[in-house]
């Protein structure tokens, strides 16, 4: 064995083999001028290990049994003539004797479910053709840029005509023109590494370095990824670090034992999700993770990484009850390993990839999600607000007398807003599981449901933090997602009121890309200012959006009620004239058309603790934002803001 694969072996007991994938798994290579394959494989309480596979009939023979290396835990054999793409499996013989057949955990391909062997495959050439793209990545401050991503499930987005998975290619052609005529500018993939139930879609994974097959080849997803950055559209991958399919042919239990998951059985399953957890103290499991991680940001030119259920990791009696966990040294519920694993994880990545959007989904109120580590954080950037999603979806639902009493709802995610670097969610989560989809989620009839959500996303788009949206939200699909069938593409043409929402989406999006102070401040104070934020009678809200340029200050009015006001005085910052630039009661967008055609003028009078007053007209169940056009200098340069 080479000293290169000493030094490799000792890092990866230490848990800081950060390319592990360079020497596990198995590899076409060329040792003692032969050419054949070297498999490697960590398997510490196996009695033997072989391989086997189409090359050998899946036979068990002795040709193919691997060897204990350093006398340590991990198992490796060259393999001459094996040259070809083949698949294959590890036959594991536990301590009792047992035989049991297991896919690669390195494998970068797999077949097609429902068969699940692990495929050898040849490193191919793919030339990239997206450096501009990574460029302008390089020189991009994430915080203050505008972030706004459409989250897809690939298998689900469109279909073929015979109903059947679209190639990556193929998506990858539909999808980018899509979201760049739509103004979205990332793109969430749901789990794309191999799992073998639909249904499961993608958070059960069996192979973490295996693209699945479902959609293509891995330079198909190359090709997915590059042509989607030649649009400017960037790409986001769901990864699973915490929990793990129980397939047999999977990870768990992978030598027979407890080897990638837990010792302490209470902590070994995720027993609601039917799935392994991840000992995250493991060195190990940590070179196997933070590989991972760094093994589709490298290999294939990912953005960013949202990370599955940190919660699930973070607490020791997380989904369990009373006797059914076990306590850490400190005698509490903190899982302390799962804390140093994501501080570990985010410091290995940032420094390799300074530009990253690492997005934990965090259910709780776990402290410093986003802070770095030498303050105590995890060191994630950016954490899903899923207390304000919750807050939100409870308001929306609500009658408009029941509205009055419950404001708070709307305003509250203000009080913590500052205490993360937050993203605003509305993800496949919520609108499955008989939740119904976001347009159903609205109070009232068909009218005042597509009102309702346009009242709502105008809200959503300009309160603080960057934004995903799951994909048929944006054209009021009210069947809820069946990750079986596609879309209802076809309501689009068949009614009105669904083309005249995807063409809100497209517009309010463009406001949200193109206006700065939707984004330049959203974790800074100076980037918002209630107005008006206690009108609980009413239902009506009124706060400014800011960014270093005064004049790009914004007025975002939103009544979540159907009365309309046609003369209503609002506080504004300025003296001047005033113009409104969005309002989503237009007939374009299914409204009634109550808009702000002319220049607005403010009165030199004090209102709504700002020094100058507005009338402007507000619709019924709707939104308007209001630019100054000209700020008349000689009063403003005293109001600085």
């Amino acid at each position: 064995m080479m000293p290169m694969i000493d030094k490799n072996v000792i890092l990866f007991y230490k848990g800081n083999n950060y390319k592990s994938y360079s020497f596990m798994g198995a590899h076409f290579r060329r040792e003692k001028g032969r050419s054949g394959t070297r498999f490697t494989v960590w398997a510490p309480n196996a009695k033997e290990v072989r391989v086997v596979g189409d090359f050998n009939n899946w036979k068990s023979d002795d040709r193919y049994r691997l060897n204990k290396i350093f006398g340590k835990d991990l198992w490796s054999r060259f393999i001459p003539g094996i040259n070809k793409e083949y698949i294959y499996k590890y036959q594991i013989i536990d301590k009792y004797n047992k035989s049991i057949l297991k896919c690669d955990p390195y494998a970068r391909y797999s077949q097609k479910r429902p068969d699940n062997a692990s495929k050898i495959v040849r490193q191919k050439i793919f030339r990239w053709e997206d450096a501009k793209w990574i460029s302008r990545r390089k020189k991009t401050n994430v915080y203050k840029t505008p972030i706004n991503i459409y989250e897809v499930h690939l298998g689900s987005w469109r279909k073929n005509k015979s109903g059947e998975f679209l190639n990556y290619k193929d998506i990858s052609l539909q999808l980018s023109k899509y979201l760049k005529s739509m103004n979205y500018n990332y793109v969430e993939v749901m789990p794309i590494m191999e799992h073998p139930l639909d249904d499961s879609w993608g958070y059960q994974v069996t192979g973490y370095y295996s693209i699945t097959s479902r959609y293509g080849s891995i330079e198909d997803f190359k090709y997915f990824v590059d042509t989607l950055h030649k649009e400017g559209i960037g790409v986001i991958l769901d990864w699973v670090p915490g929990h793990f399919c129980k397939d047999e042919h999977g990870l768990y239990k992978f030598d027979g034992t407890s080897t990638y998951e837990y010792k302490d059985e209470k902590q070994s399953e995720n027993k609601g999700w039917g799935a392994g957890n991840f000992d995250l103290g493991k060195p190990e499991v940590r070179s196997f993770l933070i590989s991972n991680a760094l093994y589709w940001l490298r290999e294939f030119h990912i953005d960013g990484l949202r990370v599955d259920a940190v919660a699930n990791t973070l607490y020791l009696d997380y989904d369990k009850g009373p006797g059914e966990w076990t306590a850490n040294e400190n005698g509490d519920n903190k899982n302390l390993q799962a804390v140093e694993f994501y501080r570990q994880l985010n410091a290995a990545l940032f420094n390799e990839f300074p530009n990253l959007i690492m997005i934990a989904e965090e259910s709780t109120a776990w402290p410093l999600i986003t802070a770095p580590a030498y303050v105590g954080g995890l060191g994630f950037n950016f954490k899903w607000n899923m207390g304000w999603m919750n807050d939100v979806l409870k308001y929306i639902n609500m009658s408009p007398e029941e509205k009055k009493y419950n404001h708070k709802l709307l305003t509250f995610s203000m009080m913590y807003n500052y205490s993360e670097n937050f993203i605003l969610p509305i993800s496949h989560d919520e609108v499955v599981h008989g939740k119904g989809s976001l347009v159903n989620k609205m109070w009232g009839d068909y009218c005042n449901k597509f009102a309702g959500l346009r009242v709502f996303i105008t809200y959503m788009y300009t309160h603080p933090g960057k934004k995903v949206i799951f994909m048929g939200s944006e054209f009021g699909q009210f069947s809820e997602w069946k990750n079986s069938e596609q879309l209802d593409w076809e309501l689009i043409d068949r009614f009105p009121m669904h083309k005249a929402t995807l063409n809100f989406f497209k517009n309010i999006n463009k406001i949200y890309i193109h206006e700065k102070s939707l984004w330049e401040f959203d974790y800074d104070k100076r980037g918002f200012n209630w107005i008006d934020a206690d009108n609980s009678n009413q239902s009506i809200l009124i706060f400014m959006r800011k960014c270093s340029q005064k004049e790009n200050v914004l007025i975002i009015i939103c009544n979540f009620t159907s009365k309309s006001y046609s003369d209503y005085d609002i506080g504004v910052p300025y003296l001047g004239e005033y113009k409104e630039i969005f309002n989503t009661d237009r007939e374009e967008f299914g409204g009634s058309g109550v808009i702000n055609k002319d220049i607005l003028y403010s009165k030199n009078k004090k209102y709504h603790n700002q020094k100058f007053c507005l009338s402007i007209k507000i619709p019924p169940m709707a939104a308007v934002i209001i630019k100054p056009k000209k700020i008349y200098f000689q009063i403003a340069q005293h109001n600085v803001i």
